[in-house]
């Protein structure tokens, strides 16, 4: 049996946060439920059978925190409000839009947007050692990122220490141009795109002149004792037992250390064992350690991306 409903949205910038890019989000929700979402204006007109309809409606009303404040929805937000409505968790999804991470420079808010991208920002507050695992597009390289922006910025740490092991995906760092420096910079782009959207870039030289900001290859860790210090190693899939065991013994005193990596995709040589996997067997009974694992449900980059995640995780099993 047909049923309609119609949803009035409270100004513009309500129906355009809650449509998305070319109204993307509403063909995310007719998918989710087989309703059949049409925006005229302010008013949001649904259609479909009456379970249909009823739980397109309760998924936009539990987006409405969201849509109310002019935020932009993304599929991960809809995919956690179904997840949400599934599994009788409303309540901590409020508390999951409600808590805002940071804010960017152009004053657009980080959140999480995921019910595991949340537990992964309360491991990193609370622990000193964390590991991540988990696909492109996750969140597992910037969440961190953002959480040592703000320590850094309220003095809780004395300086920002981003590293990743310089391995070649398809290229040889000798045929790149420049010194040694020059040549990993491409390596380290990713994270000196996080540090920028919090830091004005042209403060950025300063802070790492004066080490407050450090960005560096994994090999430049080797002697040294980290102090003070909230250290992210990134790419941790592409080092080897003895990189990783010697990056891990660096940790200080008073310093925080977040270990990310996908350790599907490694650039090591095929006889190689990657460090990261070695590493999780080694520690993963060790008391004060936090282990969190991303899947493609956490993918928080376009649709695509999850849906080329998942095509290949069917390929690879």
């Amino acid at each position: 049996m047909a049923d309609a409903l119609k949803i009035q949205l409270p100004n513009a910038s309500s129906a355009m946060a809650l449509a998305g890019d070319g109204e993307e989000n509403l063909k995310t929700l007719s998918e989710q439920t087989g309703a059949v979402l049409v925006l005229r204006g302010q008013d949001l007109h649904i259609a479909g059978t009456e379970n249909q309809v009823d739980l397109a409606a309760k998924l936009v009303r539990s987006l409405e925190y969201l849509w109310t404040q002019g935020n932009m929805i993304s599929s991960a937000d809809i995919s956690t409000a179904r997840q949400a409505l599934d599994s009788d968790r409303t309540a901590e999804l409020q508390d999951l839009q409600r808590d805002v991470l940071a804010r960017t420079r152009r004053g657009e808010e980080i959140r999480a947007k995921t019910f595991r991208q949340r537990q992964y920002i309360d491991a990193i507050r609370r622990r000193d050692l964390i590991f991540c695992i988990g696909p492109a597009g996750t969140g597992k390289t910037f969440l961190p990122v953002v959480v040592a922006v703000q320590a850094l910025l309220a003095n809780q740490f004395e300086k920002l220490i981003l590293t990743r092991p310089a391995v070649e995906a398809g290229e040889k760092l000798g045929f790149l141009p420049g010194d040694l420096q020059q040549k990993v910079n491409p390596y380290l782009r990713p994270l000196y795109d996080a540090i920028n959207e919090f830091i004005d870039p042209e403060k950025v030289p300063n802070l790492m002149e004066r080490g407050v900001i450090e960005v560096a290859p994994l090999a430049y860790m080797r002697g040294r004792t980290l102090n003070n210090a909230f250290v992210i190693v990134d790419e941790a899939q592409n080092t080897t037992p003895a990189q990783i065991k010697m990056v891990l013994t660096r940790l200080g005193f008073r310093s925080r250390m977040v270990i990310t990596g996908d350790i599907t995709q490694t650039d090591l040589p095929t006889n190689q064992q990657s460090g990261l996997a070695v590493a999780i067997q080694v520690l993963k009974h060790v008391e004060g350690i936090a282990f969190c694992e991303f899947s493609q449900r956490d993918v928080v980059r376009h649709p695509l991306v999850q849906r080329i995640v998942a095509a290949y995780e069917k390929y690879e099993s």
